[in-house]
């Protein structure tokens, strides 16, 4: 690997793992972003050096620069770095780097739970003793981090498919959790398309690779690969029974070829969760690790950052964050709520990206059902421009028009959203923001107009 590299957008949940993974190799890492964050403090803790906006001064000689697919054709510093004639590197193609250093790599990917299960398979290997090399897309809170460089055998890593990067990387172990339409502005076909590049990622794979599908995903039955191992909860290699779900937590028995190999307990709620702790169980088996050594660590596994994870209470009010931006993720976050009885749940949905919201419109309407109450926010564009006729007001009309569900648009930022929600919340309620954009400062921005009414009080 080269040793010193220039990270544009350094601040960003994947790109800092990565910057993370570098600096603790010894390698030279410098950075820019728009704005500072705890993430951007983090690296500068650890020796980057990180600028705030991007301008081609930032940008260091002889080295290489890493971008993802965010970063504009015109960015000042992606444009010097072309003059210079720099060597450019997608942050696919430096993971992908990484993932070659002499290691055993298990991957995760899929359209729903590659961050969730890459973050478990790495806490209950790290709390066991294995000390895992990792990249994942999220902070493991109990872990602090959502990334680590060992000396040790293991490496695991979330793969993104959502630019078709994907091709790039060749796993030992990959879990393919499921595949939905997704990401259409690039997969223009659809589902076609997007199969078309898992074929392709297969067939890039070792021939002794291990491929393991949840046999319960129609879709997944449609891809060819030289070791195709299954899990699910029907008919599979790996199968979860006897599930029980209870307030604190949910347990079940894994099978392997229809004999016992384990049984687990784990705080994850709902039924998808079921699916991602039986895909870490599987694909570490399959890596060779000892189930009986990890298992325990499952039952202390609180999710990821940005996972159902709450963020705050007062007055009996209680806030949660939810990455869910998905008609299915939305579904799955919203069946956790299942067990606030007697309770108000408020679901906040900020839609993301102007064609996920217009390729997804009718999935959308109806992946709220269960709530008391919904607020929609803008979009948040995530660098898109706008489609006429596509925003967070005419969803938020259409949603009413077509649902029982009490629904309200609330413009401005979360500052502004905060503000105008604020007034009506009651005692017992549940707020549960989703989306992948500024949605998760809603729990800080309504904490802190509690803290100013204390204020005024006292």
């Amino acid at each position: 690997m080269k040793r010193k590299y220039h990270f544009i957008a350094i601040g960003g949940i994947g790109m800092s793992g990565l910057a993370k993974y570098l600096l603790e190799n010894g390698c030279e890492v410098s950075g820019s972003d728009i704005k500072d964050s705890k993430y951007v403090e983090k690296l500068r803790k650890l020796g980057a050096k990180v600028y705030i906006g991007h301008n081609e001064s930032n940008l260091p000689e002889d080295c290489v620069v890493v971008a993802s697919t965010a970063i504009r054709e015109d960015n000042p510093e992606l444009v010097k770095a072309k003059k210079m004639g720099l060597t450019i590197y997608h942050r696919s193609d430096l993971l992908a780097e990484i993932s070659k250093q002499d290691k055993f790599f298990i991957g995760f990917s899929g359209t729903h739970g590659k961050t969730t299960t890459s973050g478990l398979a790495s806490y209950v290997m790290d709390l066991a003793g294995y000390e895992p090399s990792f990249v994942v897309g999220g902070i493991i809170p109990e872990l602090g981090v959502n990334s680590q460089s060992t000396k040790e055998k293991y490496f695991i890593a979330e793969l993104d498919e959502s630019d078709g990067t994907i091709v790039k990387y060749s796993p030992n172990v990959c879990v393919i959790n499921n595949l939905e339409p997704d990401h259409l502005d690039f997969y223009k076909d659809g589902m076609k398309s997007l199969l078309a590049t898992f074929e392709k990622f297969i067939s890039n794979l070792k021939e002794d690779a291990i491929v393991l599908i949840n046999n319960d995903c129609e879709v997944l039955k449609q891809l060819h690969a030289h070791r195709v191992m299954t899990f699910g909860l029907n008919k599979a290699d790996y199968t979860a029974k006897n599930i029980v779900f209870t307030q604190d937590c949910t347990t079940f028995d894994v099978y392997y070829k229809e004999e016992l190999l384990t049984s687990l307990s784990i705080i994850l709620k709902g039924r998808h969760n079921v699916y991602n702790a039986l895909a870490v169980v599987a694909s570490l088996h399959q890596a060779g690790i000892d189930i009986e050594k990890i298992k325990k660590h499952f039952a202390t596994f609180s999710g990821m950052g940005r996972r159902f994870q709450k963020v705050g209470e007062f007055d009996g009010i209680s806030i949660y964050d939810d990455y869910a931006h998905h008609p299915t993720e939305i579904k799955a976050t919203l069946s956790c709520a299942e067990s606030f009885k007697n309770k108000r749940v408020i679901a906040v949905f900020q839609p993301h990206r102007y064609t996920r919201l217009k390729n997804l419109w009718k999935d959308f309407l109806g992946a709220f059902d269960g709530v008391d109450k919904v607020i929609v926010t803008d979009v948040y564009a995530a660098s898109e421009d706008p489609i006429e006729g596509i925003s967070g007001r005419s969803f938020a009309c259409e949603l009413s028009e077509k649902s029982d569900i009490p629904c309200e648009y609330i413009s401005g930022d979360m500052k502004e959203v905060a503000k105008k929600m604020f007034p009506s919340l009651e005692n017992g309620d549940v707020i549960i923001g989703l989306g992948a954009g500024t949605i998760t400062v809603l729990g800080k921005e309504l904490i802190s107009l509690n803290e100013g009414l204390v204020n005024i009080a006292n």
